[in-house]
């Protein structure tokens, strides 16, 4: 039975088969509502990386799956024991869905909650996304958008900002102390200097493309460093700015095969390495571990209360999301393109529904 005031059908883009392109096409819309699920009318979807990993059939996904885990939209319905939202409410989707409530991790410091081992799935991983006109989250992982952060800010936050703000958190580096960033002009590199800014750091960018170098420096890096070098003179850069320790930690935030001996070896001995990059196997020469001492900690999305800090962040520091955006769900493979071309700065974002962007900036701009 169709939910009250929604289409029965809507526009989606699907994995249908591993290895091919989405299926853009009309499906039937959401029909019923779990208890904690929120029925979104998505205004902003966007692309990850991890996309990627689902079209080729890396996450384990059943078919068909709405892609993106990147969305933003306003609340339509609510199931009977969603508490912290109400329709008209403009939100950031979650990724994990109903939890299990008794594991060790569901049990423990709230910071870990999102590693729940009996969780339903992941939106736009193994759940339906955000790539339709309408998406179900889970209203106890998901977040209120303050009134300062627009949709296509909001929606390349939910996965890209959450992964990053945690793993620059992970560090737990103090105000004036240094982080390294090896991706630092990608989607989330980008995020995560300003988010380190935020937090008072120091911080080194190091990337291999131009246009990575170019949107690092604007984002607030206040080192540059160009990972095409030899590794001897990255290292020796890094070296350079840091009194000849290495830096405090590092966030490796790219894929590329030598990105994690390169972060551990940017890293002061007794230094902790983050790695949030998903490559097939990570590698590191065994005396940045052993010599060295670099610890390496592995880093996912952030936990509710983490990602409603994250927000508040962005609204006080003004952090800005560097956005391509493309209009309408049929123009994904033009966006595809784009995001495969390596000449995209920040991310690939789907504007969904602009008559609700619209409604909402001139709400902004009469109550200012």
């Amino acid at each position: 039975m169709a939910i009250a005031g929604v289409p029965k059908s809507m526009l989606s883009a699907q994995v249908v088969e591993f290895n091919k392109p989405y299926k853009i096409h009309q499906i039937p819309t959401p029909e019923s509502l779990g208890p904690y699920d929120v029925l979104l009318k998505v205004a902003v979807a966007s692309l990850c990386h991890t996309d990627g990993m689902v079209s080729a059939g890396l996450m384990g996904t059943k078919l068909p799956c709405i892609g993106s885990h990147e969305g933003a939209g306003t609340v339509v319905h609510v199931g009977s024991s969603v508490t912290d939202f109400k329709k008209g409410d403009r939100v950031m989707a979650g990724l994990p869905r109903n939890r299990c409530g008794h594991c060790p991790d569901c049990l423990g410091d709230e910071n870990y909650r999102q590693y729940c081992p009996n969780l339903a799935g992941h939106v736009g991983v193994t759940l339906d996304g955000a790539f339709a006109d309408y998406m179900i989250v889970d209203g106890r992982e998901s977040s209120r958008i303050p009134d300062e952060i627009s949709f296509e800010t909001a929606a390349p936050l939910a996965c890209a900002g959450c992964t990053v703000w945690r793993g620059i958190l992970q560090t737990e580096l103090k105000k004036g102390e240094t982080v390294a960033i090896i991706g630092a002009g990608g989607g989330l590199g980008h995020l995560g200097c300003q988010f380190a800014k935020a937090l008072g750091l120091m911080v080194v960018g190091i990337d291999a493309r131009e246009e990575g170098l170019a949107l690092a420096r604007d984002s607030g890096a206040d080192i540059i460093v160009d990972a095409r070098k030899k590794k001897e003179k990255v290292v020796g850069e890094v070296m350079k700015v840091t009194n000849g320790m290495g830096a405090d930690a590092t966030v490796n935030v790219s894929d590329n095969r030598q990105a994690a001996a390169l972060a551990c070896a940017v890293t002061k001995m007794h230094g902790t390495m983050i790695q949030i990059a998903q490559p097939a196997e990570v590698s590191v020469p065994f005396h940045e571990l052993v010599f060295r001492d670099v610890r390496i900690k592995g880093s996912l999305i952030c936990s509710r209360l983490e990602a409603d800090r994250m927000l508040e962040t962005v609204a006080e520091h003004r952090i800005s999301v560097k956005t391509n955006p493309f209009f309408g769900l049929r123009e994904i493979p033009k966006l595809i393109d784009l995001a495969h071309s390596g000449k995209m700065q920040g991310k690939a974002v789907v504007i969904i529904d602009e008559e609700e962007m619209q409604r909402v900036k001139e709400e902004k701009t009469a109550s200012s």
